[in-house]
């Protein structure tokens, strides 16, 4: 029973945030609607268009173009870009906006270079502006393809060789065999990589706001900040949750009910095609271009602003954010890792099919955009604030101010509901795949649940547990919307604090914090691909000890 009841409050927790905006509903907002549908609205919906059709079309042709040639092909550097298309991975969005906005800019080391070695002037050339949807997106697709290349090259290590040299030998070439073999096989996984990748365009603040491109995250922001309407943001919230939901919905209709099996007679190690010298080289290229315009270029950028700047990460400004960050980002760590835990243990004692659609509806706040999840967290947390403020004050006499909206518990409890999915995505596959006899036999020898829990699985899901924790922390780390909006008073993260100094278009200070997140953030990414590469083979046993009940 107490499994039952921890896994309910557990969604009830993550519902918090959508039972919050929707309480916004009965506040009427008319005048809000109007002004926004005479000055932004059709930018905003535009902007958003551009963004998701960019992105949609980017990710998937370069994730699954480079996924296919370093998984079916060999050529030089084939080995080594097996794991450097994820690089890229590690840049969050509004860092490679900052990198880039310096990049370029018409004082910047690229067209100070043009300038020099063609003796041009201003007039005499064009040059892409970045500050657009259109540019934005661009900027979005070299950080967010490895979502779909990661699916991707997942899907393409799990068909049969024998398909593919099969549909060689009926006399189709590479390119007809990945367009009528391989992709369609592939169709799932890319179809979810590609959402992935939209919903974390949907979400980004941080550049869409440097550029000035009008979203509905920019819209919530200024509708909160700007006008002090918190139920206004409530209500732009719901069309972001909308379209968010439309997303989502269409990548699972794409899907039908398409299942794709291969045999198990089919299954051998075939090598991949080597390719011509011709072909190598254009293959190497277009694999190499998308680290390079997504990881080096903006990265040692911010390496040169950072040296340049004398700023270390020593300095005072950053130490107070670092500590800030590390301490959140531990806690939630171990929050989420926990929460997910749990979860899905009572999963697995308790089959009933309510609890199992209970737990899937606690890792939907994955697909809610950070700024969503402040709106709804902050909203029946201040009115609980407010309500415990009267009775100190009618009991006591005594204010006790803001207890939870005004703390750090507003940032871990919109951590939790933001990354839970992350953490279950991790542990519930590695505890699926622990033989159920061993549970039953530790029932037999007496053992409590609690028991079996902390000495056979645990010990078996050391794994699981870490990278998902690794994960969590890295994604905390790197979150800005939700941190921006509720945040402490004078209480600052490394993403904040970069983010602050960019839009006081001081990058050089920028970049200190951001080269400290990338460095951080290259774990995960290492663990990442290591476990995409790692052929599948059967678990070692754990032999694990249970104490006397």
């Amino acid at each position: 029973m107490i499994w039952r009841l921890g896994a309910l409050l557990v969604a009830a927790l993550v519902a918090m945030p959508l039972l919050g905006i929707a309480s916004s509903l009965f506040t009427w907002q008319g005048d809000l609607w109007k002004h926004l549908a005479a000055t932004q609205l059709s930018d905003i919906i535009g902007n958003t268009i551009v963004l998701l059709l960019g992105v949609g079309v980017g990710t998937v042709a370069i994730g699954t173009g480079t996924a296919w040639l370093v998984t079916m092909c060999r050529f030089p550097g084939s080995a080594v870009l097996q794991w450097a298309l994820l690089l890229p991975l590690v840049l969050p969005t509004y860092i490679i906006g900052y990198a880039y906005a310096d990049l370029l800019a018409f004082a910047g080391p690229v067209q100070t270079a043009l300038r020099q070695a063609t003796g041009w002037a201003r007039a005499d050339y064009w040059f892409p502006d970045l500050g657009s949807a259109s540019g934005v997106a661009f900027l979005f697709t070299l950080v967010l393809y490895p979502y779909v290349y990661l699916a991707a090259r997942t899907a393409f290590l799990a068909q049969s060789p024998s398909l593919l040299e099969a549909s060689r030998i009926l006399g189709h070439g590479p390119w007809r065999t990945f367009l009528r073999i391989g992709l369609p096989l592939a169709r799932p996984a890319v179809a979810a990589g590609a959402a992935l990748a939209l919903l974390e365009a949907l979400a980004d603040f941080g550049t869409v706001q440097y550029y000035g491109v009008h979203t509905f995250t920019t819209a919530i922001y200024r509708t909160w900040y700007g006008m002090g309407n918190r139920e206004g943001a409530a209500q732009i919230s719901l069309a972001l949750i909308a379209i968010a939901a439309f997303l989502i919905l269409l990548e699972r209709r794409s899907r039908g009910r398409a299942r794709f099996s291969i045999a198990s007679n089919l299954r051998h190690h075939a090598e991949p095609a080597v390719l011509p010298t011709g072909a190598g080289v254009l293959a190497l290229f277009a694999c190499a271009l998308p680290i390079l315009l997504g990881f080096i270029l903006p990265t040692l950028h911010l390496a040169n602003l950072a040296l340049a700047s004398g700023v270390t990460v020593t300095d005072a400004r950053f130490i107070g954010d670092a500590i800030n960050s590390f301490l959140l980002a531990t806690l939630a760590a171990v929050i989420v890792v926990g929460l997910a835990l749990f979860l899905s243990y009572a999963g697995r004692l308790v089959r009933r099919r309510m609890l199992n659609r209970t737990i899937e509806f606690a890792s939907l706040g994955y697909a809610i955009p950070g700024a969503v999840i402040a709106v709804g967290v902050l909203l029946p947390l201040a009115a609980a604030d407010h309500g415990i403020d009267r009775l100190a004050r009618n009991l006591f006499g005594l204010p006790v101010g803001l207890l939870l909206s005004g703390t750090a518990f507003a940032l871990l409890t919109a951590y939790t509901v933001r990354f839970l999915a992350v953490g279950l995505a991790n542990v519930a596959p590695g505890l699926a795949a622990i033989d159920p006899a061993m549970d039953a036999s530790a029932r037999v020898l007496g053992a409590r649940p609690r028991e079996v829990l902390r000495f056979i699985h645990m010990p078996m899901l050391r794994g699981p547990l870490l990278t998902a924790a690794i994960v969590v922390f890295v994604e905390v780390l790197k979150e800005l919307p939700a941190t921006l909006l509720i945040r402490p008073f004078n209480f600052d993260t490394l993403a904040v604090g970069v983010f602050r100094f960019a839009s006081d278009e001081r990058l050089a200070q920028a970049a200190v914090g951001s080269i400290l997140i990338v460095t951080v953030s290259l774990v995960p990414v290492i663990l990442l691909s290591r476990a995409v590469a790692a052929s599948r083979s059967p678990a070692r046993p754990v032999t694990s000890s249970l104490r006397d009940p």
